[in-house]
């Protein structure tokens, strides 16, 4: 308990995630035109309602794998999170630009499973598709524990097992077609390497740099300010 509360500064930085996704609500309509992306290939896909369940599981996974990464690698956690984020923004930008439409099946049935799918199917309309939040998002937690300090067999097969479910989920249960999930897997690759590997170190350096540069111009110029007076002292007294 001792540890949640020493990190709870750290761990409020996961709330930009739902503040950014206030743009994802104002974006999932057709209202700019929306295209299609299906294949062939997607449409051999069948729709099985289980993998509702790992669709489901998705929030409590990448709260719980990011809550992990805090506790135990501070490093991985604000790289993953701050890849998440410009994640998200690429994502929107995408969306307001280049909406698409994924068909969803009409639900047949009263069961549970039928029930999960139309209640997920109620609350997210059937676009915001390409790429995938939910496949860019696991796929960034597959990166963050590949770099994680206190990774060993256990808690990375959990992630992987977890991660291949809820991307199969995506396109099992329609909510995505094949080059969403390869969109948002290049995007999170390309976003995780930019931000893991990008020297932060030497970017702060060069943001103070500036402010390094102008004191001693500040001080040069009050000096030559002073020598000046002092010029202008033994002129005067030279005269009299």
């Amino acid at each position: 308990m001792q540890t949640i509360i020493k990190n709870l500064r750290p761990l409020s930085y996961m709330l930009s995630i739902p503040i950014l996704n206030i743009f994802y609500a104002l974006l999932n309509n057709a209202d700019r035109g929306a295209y299609s992306l299906v294949t062939d290939l997607d449409q051999t896909i069948p729709f099985l309602k289980g993998f509702i369940v790992p669709y489901i599981i998705w929030y409590f996974f990448i709260f719980g794998t990011l809550v992990y990464f805090c506790l135990k690698d501070k490093k991985v956690y604000y790289r993953t999170l701050l890849a998440f984020n410009l994640g998200l923004l690429a994502c929107y930008g995408i969306y307001f630009v280049f909406q698409t439409h994924v068909p969803r099946p009409e639900l047949v049935g009263h069961d549970v499973l039928t029930k999960l799918v139309a209640l997920i199917y109620s609350k997210d309309q059937p676009y915001n598709a390409f790429p995938s939040i939910h496949v860019l998002s696991t796929f960034l937690m597959v990166k963050g524990i590949n770099k994680c300090q206190s990774k060993n067999y256990l808690n990375t097969s959990l992630v992987y097992v977890n991660a291949v479910l809820i991307i199969l989920s995506t396109l099992f249960v329609k909510q995505h077609v094949m080059l969403d999930v390869l969109a948002a897997i290049v995007l999170g690759s390309l976003l995780f390497d930019l931000v893991y590997n990008a020297n932060w170190e030497e970017l702060r350096l060069s943001l103070k740099k500036p402010s390094l540069v102008r004191k001693p111009s500040l001080i040069r110029s009050h000096s030559l300010v002073r020598n000046q007076s002092l010029v202008l002292m033994v002129k005067k007294k030279s005269e009299v």
